[in-house]
């Protein structure tokens, strides 16, 4: 690495240092900082971040991971605070047991829903007692693969800012709209004229079946429970996937891929047919 670079590292060894207690806190509580940055760790992750053009507040480096400073220095802003810590200090304030070598803070963009739903025929996916971080990161990776405008995270679900669900989401976290959500807001959704869709294991009608084009929102259920009584008695129609009977359902991001897959196909579909006509 060429010395300038080397020179942009500034060296921190304690772990009360206050940028190194900052990053441990916003891991360990799954929380946003004070002034809105969350804590990411992992080289990819890190491209991905600077890849979605986001804000950076200070990356930090293992001191025996000199190969990812080598690899990303040239990518960052020079005005950006960079550190190198001892193994033993950054390996107590990030999350992996077994750590790449940096970690960030960056901001993730804000989205409302009033413009999410001031799109053309809206297409989201609701996760409503997903617990599982991996179930909801596959989730909100899956959305953005089949072009949904936005996942709504609610009650008794796992917090979006869990470390797990970022390394899950594998980067789709920076770019589409995730926003915190409650059962009390259902009448927005149903002021907008948008369809009200629940999964189920074994109930509903086949996904091919259902119609899932037009302004949409797919709810998800929790592992085991499924979907609260309450959102149930205000959906407008239950799906299911065709599966064998041996097998008593399929987790919430497996699920949840297929449905936002086959919804996606019929969107596609419908727009065609719209451009033939």
């Amino acid at each position: 690495m060429p010395s300038a670079e080397l020179d942009r590292l500034r060296t921190v060894t304690s772990r009360q240092n206050s940028q190194v207690k900052e990053l441990r806190h916003a891991f360990q509580q799954a929380e946003p900082t004070a002034d809105g940055y969350c804590a990411i760790e992992g080289i990819r992750l890190v491209e991905e971040a600077i890849r979605s053009g986001l804000r950076f507040k200070a990356v930090f480096f293992r001191d025996s991971a000199e190969k990812h400073a080598e690899r990303l220095l040239p990518q960052l802003s020079a005005h950006l605070e960079t550190l190198r810590l001892p193994d033993e200090v950054f390996d107590s304030a990030v999350d992996t047991e077994t750590p790449q070598g940096v970690a960030a803070f960056v901001r993730l963009p804000e989205h409302k829903l009033e413009q999410v739903l001031a799109r053309p025929a809206p297409f989201l996916v609701a996760a409503v007692g997903v617990q599982d971080p991996g179930n909801l990161g596959t989730i909100i990776r899956s959305a953005e693969a089949f072009g949904a405008d936005a996942v709504l995270v609610a009650e008794k679900t796992v917090k979006r800012f869990n470390p797990k669900v970022i390394r899950a989401s594998a980067g789709s976290l920076f770019r589409l709209p995730v926003l915190d959500w409650s059962e009390k807001e259902l009448d927005r959704l149903q002021d907008k004229s948008v369809k009200l869709v629940a999964t189920s294991s074994h109930k509903g009608d086949e996904i091919d079946a259902a119609d899932l084009t037009g302004p949409l929102a797919i709810f998800i259920g929790g592992e085991g429970a499924g979907l609260p009584r309450g959102y149930l008695a205000q959906m407008g129609q239950l799906v299911r996937i065709p599966q064998s009977e041996r097998v008593e359902s399929l987790n919430a991001g497996v699920a949840a891929s297929i449905v936002l897959y086959e919804a996606a196909r019929q969107r596609r579909s419908a727009r065609t047919g719209a451009r033939l006509a």
